[in-house]
This record gives C-alpha cells, sequence and structure tokens, in this order.
C-alpha cells in the first residue's frame, strides 16, 4: 500500500484538456490519493458562519442537516453489478477506505449488497457516495459520453480527463468501461430529462456543466441524474435532491452561498435549485463572484472573512 500523499493543484479550468496536468494535480483539490485512488473527507463546517456558536449551527443546518437527506432512489444492488462488471475492484476500495477511515458495514452493503435499499446522504458518508456515483456515471451507457463535450475531438479524446484517468479502481482500466454497461434503460423522456438538467447543473470546481463531466464531481452527478430519472423521480425531486448532493459534496461552498441569499432576504429554504445550481451560483467563475460579494458584506458589517470553497475534492 502506497503512502497517503497530500496534493496541492491547480484549478480545472473549462475547456482545458486533463492532459495538460500532471495526474494528481489535476484529479482534485483537497483531496487525499491513497494507493492510486482518491477518498474524500468533508471539511468541518461547523461554526463557520457568522454569529454565536447556537446561530451558526441552526444556520448550517438549513443547508447540511446532521440526519442527512433521502434521496429519491433505491440502490438496488448497484454495487455489486459495478463489481460485477469489473467498473470496480472491490479488494482495492475496501484496502484503500480500512487504511483511511475505516470500512463501515454501510460501506460494505452498497458496495456488496443485494438488497433494495433507500440511499441517504450525511456527511459522513458524502465522499463514498461520491465515488459510487462517479464509478456509475462513468460506467453507464450514455448519449452524453458517447456523443457530447467530453467526445470533442480539441480535448484529444474522453480517456484524457480527471474523471477518467482519474479512476483508478476499475479493472482493466476506466476506458474499458467507459459508457459500456446498460445499467439504465432510459425512456426518451427520461434521457430527455437528464440531457437537459445536466445542461444546467454546474460544480464550484470547474467551470463545466454536468453535460461536461470532465471531473469526478460532474461524473457522479451525471451518475446519480441517470438513477433518479431511470426510478421515475419527478423533475422537482431531482432538483432538490441534486442541490442537497451538491451542498454535502461543497459544504463550504454553499454555506457561503446560503449566507449571501440570506444577506439578500432569501432563506436557504425557499431558494431556487435551479438557480443555485445554475453557472451564475455553482460554476467556479459564477462561485467566485458570490464570494467576492459576501467577503465585501462581511468587511462592511464587520464579520468574519468568507470560507474558501470550490476544489475538485469534497
Amino acid at each position: 500500500m502506497e503512502t497517503e500523499e497530500k496534493i496541492e493543484i491547480e484549478e480545472i479550468n473549462s475547456g482545458k484538456s486533463w492532459q495538460n496536468y500532471a495526474l494528481p494535480a489535476s484529479i482534485l483539490i483537497s483531496g487525499i490519493i491513497v494507493a492510486g485512488a482518491l477518498i474524500y473527507t468533508s471539511p468541518d463546517y461547523k461554526n463557520q458562519a457568522a454569529g454565536n456558536e447556537n446561530s451558526a449551527d441552526a444556520f448550517n443546518e438549513k443547508v447540511l442537516s446532521s440526519d442527512g437527506v433521502m434521496l429519491p432512489v433505491d440502490w438496488e444492488g448497484l454495487g455489486a453489478k459495478l463489481v460485477n462488471f469489473g467498473v470496480i475492484d472491490a479488494d482495492k476500495m475496501i484496502a484503500m477506505y480500512e487504511q483511511r477511515e475505516g470500512f463501515s458495514e454501510e460501506y460494505r452493503n452498497l458496495l456488496l449488497g443485494q438488497g433494495v435499499e433507500k440511499l441517504k446522504i450525511t456527511s459522513e458518508n458524502s465522499g463514498y457516495l461520491l465515488n459510487l456515483f462517479w464509478a456509475l456515471g462513468l460506467a453507464s451507457k450514455n448519449p452524453i459520453l458517447d456523443s457530447g463535450e467530453m467526445m470533442d475531438p480539441k480535448y484529444g479524446g474522453p480517456e484524457n480527463f480527471a474523471s477518467t484517468a482519474g479512476w483508478t479502481l476499475a479493472k482493466g482500466g476506466p476506458m474499458a468501461h467507459y459508457s459500456r454497461h446498460n445499467f439504465f434503460d432510459l425512456t426518451n423522456e427520461q434521457q430527455e430529462l437528464v440531457d437537459q438538467m445536466s445542461k444546467q447543473i454546474y460544480r464550484p470546481c470547474c467551470g463545466n456543466s454536468t453535460h461536461f463531466p470532465d471531473c469526478n464531481h460532474g461524473m457522479a452527478m451525471l451518475g446519480l441524474l441517470e438513477l433518479m430519472a431511470s426510478q421515475g423521480a419527478s423533475e422537482e425531486e431531482m432538483w432538490k435532491a441534486a442541490l442537497a448532493v451538491n451542498s454535502y459534496w461543497f459544504p463550504d461552498t454553499y454555506l457561503t452561498i446560503a449566507e449571501y441569499m440570506q444577506n439578500k432576504g432569501t432563506d436557504w429554504k425557499n431558494a431556487s435549485p435551479q438557480e443555485v445550481l445554475g453557472a451564475g451560483y455553482s460554476s467556479v467563475e459564477g462561485y467566485a463572484k458570490i464570494l467576492s460579494q459576501v467577503e465585501k458584506m462581511r468587511e462592511d458589517t464587520g464579520g468574519e472573512r468568507s470560507r474558501q470553497g470550490g476544489g475538485c475534492g469534497v
């Protein structure tokens, strides 16, 4: 087993090929590479909002419930299918987690179990779900991967992105599974919903939408959208779930966005997921503008400096 190595990296900019960076540098910000694979830990978001401890906890709860958020999907033994197809090498994944935080019974059931269970995302399991959804999005046969931005020849091929080359837990390599397995049989309407939503959902580590899943978070969100659509989740349910998941993957970012909205008179529970997940808030460029405004507000009111957010890693 290789030693843990903390990586300092550059952001993956919109439209830039992953091959322009050294391998570890293009995959994540504030992540950890263990045995050639990625593992994610959520930053401590407690007591980071302005105000006293009690008000900070209440504020955090609005965005990141300590009880977690139920997602509108059943897992249906998909972990075991990913293992059976070789998208995930179970031995490698288990060893990776045992070296880090431990491989819990919940993790084992999600990876190897055959049962049907509802998924709940929490601050504790958000990184694990990120890796499962990443594998699912990478391997699921879908026109977005076959003919979308990932296939644009100007980027040198789909194998050159962090979302593909960075997935080192597959048997036979990631491209042996890229858009290769029929985990879902989406209707035309379901595929259209995934296609349209994926073009409108951004992530604060990149300037690209989920329709261009060049990093792990984009590929994971694509997998989640396909999973939700395949099980008949409504568009409203999908938008709410996507915002909840992004919030757990980028807690500092969405706490800052919630603070911005609160300062503008909009409570987080009334925020529009479509607006918040759009480029104006959730892309790396959009979030940078929000962050600068929040910092200005804090300077004007004597509050603490804003949290940092927006890395390709949680």
